[in-house]
């Protein structure tokens, strides 16, 4: 009987971890896409080339150039946007 409870705790808490890290990584991928200095960071970028209100160009470690679009009052990779089917 005590192993019965022990696999259902040891269950149960691996349940209730992966769906934290779950939910924690969702959340701050949705906090990452409000602000154009959020979605900067959470890229990796370490230099601004050129910002406007609608797009900024911006340079990774490695040298990558990427330019990240405002989209429905959100930030995102150009060419990356959200589609909802």
């Amino acid at each position: 009987m005590w192993i019965k409870k022990r696999f259902l705790v040891f269950g149960l808490s691996i349940f209730v971890t992966v769906g934290s890290i779950f939910f924690y990584t969702l959340y701050k991928t949705h906090l990452a896409h409000t602000t154009f200095d959020r979605y900067y960071a959470f890229r990796g970028c370490v230099q601004l080339v050129d910002k406007t209100a609608t797009y900024g160009d911006c340079k990774t470690a490695s040298g990558k150039i990427l330019r990240i679009v405002s989209y429905k009052g959100n930030w995102y990779l150009q060419g990356d946007l959200p589609i909802h089917w």
